[in-house]
């Protein structure tokens, strides 16, 4: 489909670059603004050229979906007609309070609130969120919570999208904010039991959290101490803190090895202890009951994860006990642990369940399980605030069933359903189907896939799908419920979920298999799944749109280089896919960090001739794409602006078709798009409007 709209051509600016003798030319490096630290900061900064040309990037695309204006109306008062808009979170105890937070209809976002145990009508609002917004185009909250004695509400907000968040502190009785305000910190925080000292964590200038500080209440915050500095800049800094609440948690990790420090949170001025030094390919997480840890880890070789103890004062791995392991097959995906139980998170063959342990004399005894007999589903432990209870909070959805809380007796086994997710302007289930497939990969392997389609859907070949995968960090994709698939689904579309290699739907060699030297069985499973997903009817060759973001829009890069002709269109959001001159970049914030994932092609010519291999922007050539949409946000710490912007440049100067390409920048927002719960909307109704009018569905 041809727009008359004339598209914006990228000057050429010849850059040269040598690495390990092999010399490439990257016509559109002058993108990058030399300034692009500030820029992420004050977006104002940004050079003029590069300006100018994002500003005509979004006119064309605005232009390009003039016509589909009225749809995205149509499309976002669907998606807003499926949000329950007065809804509240299921309020979660903690001694004499109740805590819950909720959405006022017409508001964009939460409000935090209690009630006390003894006054259930007498709502407290600690924070409105829309309050606080009042006077931002974006703003997001990183974490907010109450002190351990009731006393204050701490929050963290990002108000450009760039995840350089502030601290702010309230004194409940007074609702007052305290002068305690801390910038340019990681989103997480952690009060410690004296409800005086908070730990939070700071970024370098790289955008890396790196320093963790202490700060106690009323004190300068010049005068906070550093508790913890990781000097590897491969090495991420993260806080936590037990679930019994007497430790606090400083993790350092990159994607295959950690390093857990404690410190007690009884008495916070004490040095964090490292609990077991980091060993380069093992990786560990820490829970804790009656002075006994229970350490979820792949030490020994094992692979899908096992439970291993230790004590406090002999943490060191030579002092691990094994605990439990679980069988072949089945991939432990962390703990919990209550005072009398401790529950296991397990993925089997892709499904998830929740295996329940009661505790005997600090022994493992009796278990059971708790599983749904749909073909693809998702369980989600919720956690909550008290340690010392029977009752576990999980969530259980599908992708045809609106998600359901759940309150499970774990003594009794009794369960009660404590909220249904609403849709308002109605949704039957019986009128879709949920289907788990599984496609045969090149070298054999079964790939699962997730489908979704209406009951009165043709299985004939002639429907359009919308195939989505995302394959990376061994993150696994859920079979959930999401109302906005459904304004696709109902107009005749299948959805799909392809669960490639590089995720860990089928445990840890599932992501092995899709990472470093194995990164293209990512591409070749999709490409797999998408056409035996051709064979068997559900769709036909070129009536396919591929989706992904991030790292998975990454992967809609390469499989669009290898196969183009399978997909009618794709969509690309905040794609991560200027691999190779990223990975080349120590200077960017996530590029240490990731080497483990993708490579170094910096020290290592095989990673450098791997990484060019499937990296999309390397291998963009002169052949026919399908109609693609790229958003991007110039914000983004995580996939900066101009990965995406190089890529839709190139695009265009090669590309022999005659289809659309547009990019849609977000020049106030970040990775993850428009922050209010509207507003996310109106982008996602652009998308979809772009989707409909390519497969021409837009009456």
């Amino acid at each position: 489909m041809a727009d008359k709209a004339t598209a914006p051509i990228a000057k050429k600016k010849k850059t040269e670059i040598t690495q390990h003798s092999y010399m490439r030319i990257d016509d559109y490096a002058w993108l990058k603004d030399d300034n692009w630290q500030q820029v992420i900061q004050t977006p104002e900064v940004l050079s003029k050229d590069i300006r100018k040309y994002l500003e005509a990037e979004n006119a064309y695309l605005e232009e390009c979906l003039s016509d589909t204006k009225p749809l995205q109306e149509i499309l976002f008062n669907e998606l807003r007609g499926r949000i329950k808009e007065d809804d509240s979170t299921v309020p979660e105890k903690d001694s004499d309070y109740f805590y819950y937070d909720r959405y006022e209809e017409n508001q964009q976002y939460p409000i935090y609130c209690r009630y006390h145990k003894d006054f259930p009508d007498q709502e407290e609002i600690l924070l409105n969120t829309n309050l606080a917004a009042n006077n931002y185009k974006y703003f997001d909250i990183g974490d907010a919570g109450h002190s351990p004695n009731h006393k204050y509400f701490a929050y963290s907000a990002d108000t450009k999208g760039s995840e350089f968040y502030t601290l702010y502190i309230i004194e409940l009785a007074t609702g007052k904010l305290l002068k305690d305000e801390i910038s340019n910190i990681q989103s997480v925080f952690v009060w410690a039991n004296d409800s005086r000292t908070l730990f939070y964590t700071t970024l370098d200038d790289n955008h890396r959290p790196d320093k963790v500080f202490r700060h106690i209440l009323g004190e300068e915050i010049s005068n906070d101490k550093i508790v913890y500095q990781e000097q590897d800049p491969g090495f991420f800094v993260s806080l936590d803190i037990t679930e019994s609440n007497n430790y606090i948690l400083i993790s350092a990790h990159d994607h295959v090895t950690s390093e857990i420090y404690t410190i007690d949170a009884h008495h916070p001025k004490q040095a964090a202890q490292c609990f077991s030094k980091r060993q380069t390919g093992v990786e560990y997480e820490v829970s804790e009951r009656n002075g006994i840890f229970y350490i979820v880890t792949n030490k020994d070789g094992a692979e899908d994860y096992k439970i291993m103890q230790a004590y406090i004062k002999q943490s060191e791995q030579s002092h691990w006990q094994d605990a439990f392991t679980p069988p072949k097959g089945t991939l432990l995906r962390g703990i919990y642990v209550f005072k009398d139980f401790l529950i296991r998170s397990e993925r089997i063959n892709g499904l998830p369940r929740i295996v329940v342990v009661a505790f005997e004399n600090d022994k493992f005894g009796k278990e059971h399980s708790i599983e749904f007999n749909e073909e693809a589903y998702e369980l989600n432990i919720m956690g909550g605030y008290e340690f010392d209870t029977h009752m576990l909070r999980f969530s259980y959805t599908s992708m045809t069933t609106p998600t359901q809380i759940f309150d499970y007796e774990m003594s009794t086994r009794e369960r009660k359903l404590m909220k249904q997710q609403e849709v308002p302007s109605g949704h039957q289930v019986d009128e879709y189907t949920t289907r788990r497939l599984f496609a045969t990969a090149a070298d054999d392997e079964s790939i699962p896939i997730s489908l979704l389609y209406k009951n009165t859907t043709a299985l004939d070949g002639s429907a359009p799908m919308l195939l989505y995968a995302y394959g990376s960090y061994g993150s696994t994709m859920p079979a959930s419920f999401s109302t906005n698939r459904f304004s696709l689904v109902d107009r005749g579309f299948i959805y799909a979920i392809a669960h490639v290699r590089g995720g860990m739907e089928k445990g840890y060699a599932w992501y092995k298999d899709g990472k470093l030297e194995n990164k293209t069985n990512t591409f070749s499973d999709y490409i797999s799944c998408a056409k035996y997903l051709i064979t068997e009817n559900y769709t036909c060759k070129g009536q396919i749109a591929a989706h992904g973001g991030s790292a998975g829009g990454m992967l809609v890069g390469a499989v669009l280089n290898m196969q183009p002709e399978l997909f009618h269109a794709a969509i690309a959001d905040v794609p991560f896919v200027d691999v190779l001159n990223t990975m080349s970049d120590a200077n960017l914030p996530l590029t240490p960090p990731e080497w483990p994932e993708w490579g170094n092609p910096i020290k290592n010519e095989s990673d450098y001739l791997n990484i060019s291999q499937y990296s999309p922007y390397e291998n963009i050539t002169q052949q026919d794409y399908p109609h693609i949409l790229v958003t991007a946000g110039l914000t983004d710490p995580r996939v900066t602006y101009w990965e995406p912007t190089k890529w839709v440049a190139k695009l265009r100067s090669l590309k022999t078709d005659n289809n659309t390409l547009v990019l849609k920048m977000n020049m106030g927002a970040g990775h993850a798009g428009a922050s209010g719960r509207f507003d996310y909307l109106k982008e996602i109704a652009l998308m979809y409007a772009f989707l409909l009018k390519v497969f021409d569905m837009t009456c």
